[in-house]
C-alpha cells in the first residue's frame, strides 16, 4: 500500500477518528465561551445560537464515537 493511499484513508482509520474527536472537543471550548458571554449580556438570540453549536458538537461527538466503534479490528492503517 503507497504513501498516498494510506494517506487517504487517514480519515477513516481509528487515528484519523481520535484527531476528528480531539477537533471537535476542541470546538466546545469557544461555544462555552460563546455561552459565557451571551449569558454576561443576556442576549437571548446568541445564546440560542450556541446551544445549538453545543448540539452540534455533542452530535458530531456520538457520531464520530459510533464511527470508532464501527472501525474495530477493520482499521486501514493496520492492514
Amino acid at each position: 500500500m503507497s504513501a498516498l493511499n494510506k494517506a487517504k484513508g487517514f480519515k477513516k482509520s481509528k487515528s484519523g477518528t481520535y484527531l476528528s474527536m480531539a477537533g471537535t472537543a476542541f470546538g466546545a471550548f469557544g461555544v462555552a465561551k460563546q455561552i459565557k458571554k451571551a449569558r454576561a449580556e443576556q442576549d437571548t438570540l446568541r445564546l440560542i445560537d450556541a446551544t445549538v453549536s453545543a448540539v452540534a458538537i455533542v452530535t458530531g461527538l456520538a457520531i464520530l464515537y459510533r464511527e470508532l466503534k464501527r472501525l474495530g479490528d477493520d482499521d486501514v492503517l493496520l492492514g
